[in-house]
């Protein structure tokens, strides 16, 4: 039965279906990816929830405005190749986007089948088809006609690449800076193998050189080339290098050994193999590690602990559970796997032994008090509660900075008070040509809002282009 001639009442009878995982005590110990995928016969009865509502409010959910509807229908009737052509329109990264990005806060929690259960499972349907055309379909080609432009991307993260995908079916020529020696940006050094493996990143790299986007690593703008060498050789730039500065908790004692920001940690083991048995990346291990922080990346860094052997991985977090900013999911796999949290507490110093090493941290309690800038009720330290928690490992997971290498070689790049590159509405900089996007604009957020920022972007650019043949 196809998608179309089930009527509202069945497709609400429909139960959401459930994700294949691996055990928690297993998976805590390798790195293989946890949330196994599903299979044809699940992903078509979920596609067949979709009421395919006029509204669609979860396109409008979506920061990059993936036609929802219509690759769900076409799954539901089983033409996945349909499917998968709407998907890779829309979507330059879907393996990606289908397995790390918050859906439960965007397209899915605006689901019209939420109000009343559970919402489609939009990004496991997502991860199903971009899988399926990975191992089904050819790469996409290139467009036939170019328009002679060439512009540069700078990051090859969710931002860049997503931009360097839209401008290369847009008939421009597209070259991708990246400073580290392999693409992928965050999705590479940031995100863990268990929950984004890194053959999906390089596939979809793959994909986008299909279509004529050339990568070139180890090009740090800023110092092997600045922003206006860039603007010399090139017609137009998009700037999406991230914010990859890390930010410390200014507490004695973040200077031992054994103590790392979180960019630190997962860089050494994701993008530089500490994980693997015989990786030569040294990283420090023990049997208590301990993470501040309650994001995403705070969530990574202590499951990556655990897996790199801490018997105790503790989660420490200044405010409660209801405030933590992490997927839900993530939270969930990472109590199931034995992670403990540690809610409302604050550290006060990181103690050292003779060693140099970090041997403890000194903590103390807190509670809700007043909301602040933010919204969220700000923690309020709770007199007479300090304590001790020992610790082999600490790794600082409470946001990051704009890092100045770019902007500081190009002084023409108007910035805000945090060091942000400021843009218009279309993301053009202070630079006429030179556009910009993702963290290094918005500050920390999500992969898949830095891609909204890629989308738009290079319409802007595209759109810039042609302009300028219109003023010649």
């Amino acid at each position: 039965m196809t998608a179309p001639n089930l009527s509202p009442k069945e497709r609400m009878a429909i139960a959401r279906t459930k994700m294949r995982e691996q055990d928690p005590a297993q998976r805590a110990r390798n790195f293989s990816e946890v949330n196994l995928g599903l299979d044809e016969h699940a992903v078509r009865q979920e596609a067949r929830r979709c009421l395919d509502c006029k509204s669609r409010p979860c396109v409008a959910g979506c920061p990059v405005a993936v036609r929802i509807p219509e690759f769900l229908m076409k799954m539901a009737e089983g033409d996945m190749a349909g499917a998968a052509a709407i998907m890779r329109e829309d979507n330059a990264l879907p393996g990606t986007t289908g397995r790390v990005c918050p859906q439960e806060k965007q397209c899915e929690a605006v689901c019209v089948r939420g109000k009343k259960g559970d919402p489609v499972a939009i990004g496991w349907l997502e991860r199903y088809i971009a899988d399926w055309a990975a191992e089904n379909m050819a790469p996409p080609l290139p467009p036939a006609v170019k328009t002679g432009y060439r512009v540069c991307v700078v990051g090859s993260g969710p931002g860049g690449l997503t931009a360097a995908g839209e401008l290369a079916r847009l008939g421009h020529e597209v070259t991708v800076f990246e400073a580290l020696h392999a693409a992928g940006g965050v999705l590479r050094y940031g995100i863990p193998e268990f929950r984004l493996p890194k053959a999906i990143v390089d596939q979809e790299v793959k994909n986008l050189q299909a279509l004529g986007v050339k990568v070139e690593c180890n090009i740090v703008v800023g110092k092997t080339v600045t922003v206006r060498q860039i603007m010399d050789e090139f017609d137009a730039c998009f700037i999406a290098n991230g914010a990859g500065l890390p930010v410390f908790m200014h507490v004695p004692g973040e200077n031992l050994k054994g103590v790392y920001s979180a960019n630190e940690y997962l860089t050494r083991v994701n993008l530089m193999g500490a994980y693997q048995p015989d990786g030569r990346t040294p990283i420090a291990r023990g049997p208590c590690a301990v993470v501040f922080g309650g994001g995403n990346t705070a969530m990574d860094g202590v499951r990556t602990a655990k897996r790199l052997g801490s018997s105790r991985a503790i989660l420490a977090y200044r405010r409660s559970r209801a405030e933590m900013p992490a997927r839900i999911e993530e939270a969930t796999h990472a109590e199931e796997e034995g992670v403990e949290f540690l809610f409302l507490v604050a550290p006060l110093e990181l103690l050292g032994d003779s060693q140099g090493w970090v041997r403890a941290v000194r903590m103390q309690r807190m509670e809700l008090g007043e909301p602040d800038a933010s919204g969220r009720r700000r923690p309020v330290p709770v007199k007479g509660s300090e304590f001790e928690l020992p610790c082999d490992i600490a790794i600082v997971a409470v946001g990051t900075s704009a890092n100045p290498l770019l902007t500081a070689t190009c002084p023409e790049l108007k910035l805000n008070k945090w060091g942000n590159i400021e843009v218009d509405d279309a993301l053009m900089t202070s630079i006429p040509g030179v556009f910009a996007g993702g963290d290094i604009v918005r500050g920390g957020a999500t992969v898949i809002l830095a891609m909204g920022d890629g989308k738009k972007a290079a319409a802007g650019i595209d759109k810039h282009l042609k302009e300028k043949v219109d003023r010649a």
